[in-house]
């Protein structure tokens, strides 16, 4: 399976300037190659292969005056941001055609120089592992890298990015074996709410931290100061990168804490079942801010890679499932209620319950009852079988869409 590690880089003020080259002259080669198929395209000519377009915008382009800084940098930064193109357009071609599951996917579009995030990708020729701890990368140098932990294989490909804060880190794509858990005993249904970040069909409820909610006071503060700021001057630069700074301390606290709730629970239990919430909807709502500052789909695809990763079974219950509405001793459903019901009696064997706790029970039974028959579809309220949600793109190096999202998870990318 193919994992991605995160590394934090601190380069030196001449290794950021040639990173700064980097970044730009991937772009270019973006833009130029997209250009020209666009212009092609206007002009009913046929798609423009990418040999061609690497003959013409890398290699030719290198011998004219005005590209011929191009030859500065790594010729495999180049080839990559041609090939990454390809991939863009290949993913949109793909979901015109109905052959990539999830959301539509648009054309690929230029890109600015004043975008805060800059990212290159290299090849293994095109970059090393050191035994001082360094890392070399071409026409850039040896850059001094922290290591938060050892790396299980040799990588294949690494991602050189820089964030809107002006941090540095280095992405390393690795082949590895999964790390199979010994069995557990337990399985557990989780129900996701905003009051409470998840409630165990166990009865263990866990608390939402609401890093956003506790960051929003110095936020505000940041952000009237950058308004104040005049458009294009130092100091609106400056007031810029103090808000991104802030803006990825929350971002940052929100991830880690992801990542020791998520570890906790698949260590925990052999079977992690969870409803497949509408996110993209509920964050059109006036719950939005909270919806986002909980991170719903950011922790739900953890467990998802981390089942896989160690010999977990993981299986979405669809959000048509009326988890709120059913009995979880008796079985008989009560109806639907509004949310400020969080508690309520069964009209059948007078069981109090509690609403989180009884609906992810619910959702364990449903669980068990998907995966015993072998299918990812569950009933609504009415009954009927409710069809599968579309399943998001794996975030992996080549970009290729999840085959599906039955009993056990795919193989994600981190």
């Amino acid at each position: 399976m193919q994992l991605r590690y995160n590394y934090r880089v601190y380069p030196d003020a001449s290794q950021r300037r040639a990173l700064a080259k980097a970044f730009g002259c991937a772009r270019v080669v973006w833009n130029d190659c997209l250009r020209h198929r666009r212009e092609a395209h206007a002009a009913g000519l046929p798609y423009v292969k990418s040999a061609e377009l690497s003959r013409l915008h890398i290699t030719q382009a290198k011998r004219t005056e005005e590209r011929a800084w191009l030859a500065d940098v790594s010729a495999v930064v180049l080839q990559q941001s041609l090939r990454d193109l390809d991939t863009a357009y290949k993913n949109f071609f793909d979901s015109l055609r109905g052959k990539r599951q999830g959301r539509k996917v648009g054309p690929p579009r230029y890109k600015s120089k004043k975008d805060t995030r800059q990212s290159i990708r290299l090849t293994t020729n095109a970059f090393s592992l050191k035994n001082d701890g360094t890392v070399y990368l071409a026409k850039v140098g040896n850059l001094k890298v922290r290591w938060s932990r050892r790396l299980p294989a040799a990588p294949t490909s690494l991602t050189v990015t820089k964030d809107s804060s002006g941090r540095y880190f280095l992405s390393f794509v690795v082949d590895t074996e999964p790390d199979i858990l010994p069995e557990a005993e337990t399985e557990t249904g989780i129900d996701l709410g905003l009051s409470v970040f998840a409630v165990l069909s166990g009865g263990t409820k866990i608390s939402a931290p609401r890093f956003l909610r506790r960051a929003e006071k110095k936020l505000k503060r940041l952000g009237r100061e950058l308004s104040r700021k005049a458009k294009g001057s130092k100091n609106r630069a400056k007031a810029r990168l103090k808000l991104a700074r802030q803006h990825a301390k929350v971002a940052d606290r929100r991830r880690d804490w992801h990542h020791k709730a998520s570890t906790e629970i698949i260590r925990d239990n052999q079977a992690v079942y969870v409803e497949d919430l509408a996110v993209s909807g509920l964050g059109r709502t006036r719950l939005a801010k909270s919806v986002h500052d909980a991170g719903w789909s950011a922790f739900v695809g953890m467990l998802e890679y981390k089942a896989v990763k160690h010999g977990r079974t993981f299986a979405k219950v669809d959000r048509a499932f009326p988890s709120s509405q059913v009995c979880s001793v008796c079985g008989f459903r009560d109806g639907p209620k509004p949310l400020h019901v969080r508690q309520w009696m069964c009209g059948a064997c007078g069981t109090v319950h509690d609403r989180d706790h009884n609906a992810a029970r619910n959702v364990l039974v449903e669980g068990r009852r998907i995966v015993a028959a072998g299918r990812a579809e569950t009933l609504n309220a009415c009954g009927a079988p409710a069809r599968r949600a579309h399943v998001p793109a794996q975030r992996g190096e080549a970009g290729s869409p999840r085959k599906s999202q039955l009993t056990l998870a795919g193989i994600p990318g981190l």
